[in-house]
């Protein structure tokens, strides 16, 4: 088995339990390891720090998988470990209400790169990183055990493969192939969940909480979904009262998803309009008619992939909602949303507070939102913390 040695004051990080190494910190590798190959991760003395999924490509080169010397990685670890995830859920109060929730979320379920999300009796996975590559077959079989799915799919297709040199990967992985739309129960509403094209595993899982709260202000509003995607916050904007909802997306498959979705909640289409157009310039579109909201939702795509893109997703962030805020009526909601890891809660809320100060209205912030309690955030990981949304109410 290979090893990673440190340079010296580079373990700190580890020894705070932070599961990723990255290269720069590295000053030999012993062995030839491979894509995914577990290696022991050692300080600048020789001491071992833990056991960990070298990645060759990546700048992230070890994903931890343990602190204990004594463990060993392989099935009975995984199978282990992934119990552990799944049952953490059992007992939570959204386990009881629905039945489509994430089963384990990556590191902060001490699992790097594997994302598990159940919708009814279909498990559908993504192996994110090269470690969970690697033992994608054990996880699939331990899955298999642990559960009662009659069907996992696997959706390796987010862009991060690439940074780890790994193709996309999309099909059945165990069972026959489930059906292309799975209905699950949310919040007491039902939705359609492409699982083969949809948006991440087919469902944003992660906005199930903040998607309630909309319906609970919704009450008789003039409401402007933007980013709509298959419907989520206006169908629940609908089902709490709205007078009115106009919901925009660039994507036609998305806006008829959404469609369906709100007849199969029995919700007319009468006061609804539904736009197939670019976000940003149907806002400048309104502005320039001087259109008026009571409420507004912002849930954006990624718009910082990366570190590096941290400048240009401020500015994006900022010009959403500088047009949002003089798309409001006085006393009008924002709820506006980022899922950029690299943009943190404190830098968000100095983005939107620059364009409340630009588009020349006061602002109060009545709730700070995050991502559901089945997305949890380990507390040595941070960058687990990528949801993190405003309820704004402006004077």
């Amino acid at each position: 088995m290979g090893s990673v040695r440190l340079l010296p004051g580079r373990e700190k990080s580890l020894l705070r339990r932070h599961p990723w190494v990255f290269a720069g910190a590295i000053d030999q590798v012993k062995g030839s390891p491979t894509d995914g190959e577990t290696v022991e991760v050692l300080d600048s003395r020789g001491n071992f720090l833990a056991w960990g999924a070298y990645s060759p490509a990546s700048q992230i080169r070890v994903r931890v998988w343990s602190w204990l010397r004594e463990d060993q990685i392989g099935a009975d670890f995984f199978l282990q470990h992934l119990g552990a995830a799944i049952q953490a859920r059992q007992g939570l109060l959204m386990e009881r209400e629905t039945n489509a929730l994430r089963l384990v979320h990556a590191e902060s379920d001490g699992l790097p790169g594997v994302i598990v999300d159940r919708y009814a009796d279909t498990l559908v996975v993504q192996f994110l990183s090269s470690g969970a590559e690697r033992w994608r077959e054990e996880i699939a079989d331990a899955l298999l055990q642990l559960t009662d799915a009659r069907c996992i799919y696997e959706r390796s297709d987010a862009e991060v493969r690439r940074l780890e040199n790994l193709p996309e990967r999309c099909g059945p992985l165990r069972g026959d192939a489930p059906p292309r739309q799975i209905t699950i129960l949310e919040n007491g509403l039902r939705f359609l969940v492409d699982v083969y094209q949809g948006h991440k595993t087919g469902h944003y899982l992660d906005q199930r909480n903040n998607r309630r709260i909309v319906r609970a202000m919704a009450q008789g509003r003039h409401i402007l979904d933007c980013f709509c995607y298959s419907g989520g916050f206006l169908v629940n904007a609908l089902a709490g009262g709205a007078a009115s909802v106009t919901a925009i997306d660039a994507s036609q498959d998305a806006l008829e998803l959404a469609r369906q979705n709100l007849l199969l909640n029995q919700l007319s289409l009468a006061n609804v309009d539904l736009q197939q157009a670019d976000v940003f310039q149907a806002l400048r579109g309104f502005r320039d008619r001087a259109l008026r909201f009571d409420l507004i939702v912002l849930d954006p795509p990624k718009f910082a992939p990366t570190a590096s893109h941290i400048a240009q997703a401020a500015r994006g962030y900022k010009d959403i909602n500088l047009l949002a805020f003089k798309l409001l009526r006085p006393g009008g909601i924002l709820v506006t949303f980022s899922c950029s890891a690299g943009v943190d809660a404190s830098l968000f809320q100095k983005i939107v507070a620059g364009a409340a100060l630009d588009a020349g209205v006061e602002a109060q912030i009545l709730y700070w939102l995050f991502q559901a309690e089945d997305h949890p955030v380990g507390l040595a990981f941070p960058e687990g913390a990528y949801l993190k949304g405003l309820v704004i109410r402006v004077k």
